[in-house]
């Protein structure tokens, strides 16, 4: 069961970096503001607060800004 508040985001690989993730699911507009962000802990990884721009995340992995929810989807799950 899903929840309609976490949007799933797609990607192609079966790990993408914080810094691209939130880039991809336009949570951000750029790589410096992914860099403030996450260096100020305002990105939760799985509803903890994360200060690795260059954490991996796979599938299933949810990242929180600004009150917004993701989810990583890959192909091969």
């Amino acid at each position: 069961m899903s929840n309609p508040e976490i949007e799933e985001i797609p990607i192609r690989d079966d790990m993408i970096r914080l810094g691209q993730l939130l880039k991809l699911a336009n949570l951000v507009e750029d790589g410096v503001e992914a860099t403030e962000l996450i260096k100020n802990g305002l990105v939760k990884v799985n509803g903890e607060i994360d200060d690795r721009r260059g954490r991996q995340l796979r599938h299933g992995d949810t990242v929180t800004v600004n009150g917004r929810t993701v989810r990583i989807s890959t192909p091969a799950a």
